[in-house]
């Protein structure tokens, strides 16, 4: 098995990870999508040209890193309902009112506050299994944005995380415009 194999192997881990952080309410509303070499190639260079367009030196960077990694995996938040707490994070009086709204930007939304309590769950649980398997990662919002526009999975907000297993984590102290 190559080192490339065992971070994929990792992957699948970390997507176990994901699947069993705790939800609210017990009601699991988390996409997890571990990608294809060809798939995390495409949304490398997809994330390179939206850097391009916006003049955003971030994007091209952790492009980069994409293109560089062994490995990525997709954790987003599906579609839901407000939870029906009425708890305002969302930024809308009611569930009910959240129920009705649709905004449309980098990612979908509106979202409920305590769905994304859980996709953050979801990302640190992930996060800590390559973290406590030695292969270096970093959550990256710039995935989902790349991977939205190239209408990977169903998500309304996702996030990825590639992963290294080299000398030096590729992922930190990189070069800045």
């Amino acid at each position: 098995m190559t080192i490339k194999d065992t971070v994929k192997f990792v992957s699948e881990l970390m997507a176990v990870a994901a699947r069993t952080a705790p939800k609210a309410a017990g009601q699991d509303f988390i996409e997890i999508i571990t990608m294809s070499d060809s798939e995390r190639i495409t949304v490398g260079n997809e994330m390179i040209q939206i850097g391009k367009e916006r003049g955003v030196s971030g994007f091209e960077r952790d492009g980069k890193n994409v293109l560089d990694s062994d490995a990525v995996i997709l954790i987003g938040l599906l579609p839901h309902k407000g939870l029906g707490l009425n708890c305002g994070a969302c930024g809308y009086a009611s569930c009910e009112e959240f129920n009705t709204k649709a905004l449309t930007g980098d990612f979908q939304g509106p979202n409920c506050g305590v769905r994304l309590l859980d996709l953050g769950i979801a990302l640190g649980s992930a996060a800590k299994m390559a973290s406590e398997l030695n292969v270096d990662n970093r959550i990256m919002y710039r995935i989902g944005v790349a991977t939205r526009r190239l209408k990977v999975g169903k998500s309304n907000i996702m996030h990825g995380i590639p992963l290294s297993a080299t000398g030096k984590s590729i992922f930190f102290d990189r070069p800045t415009k």
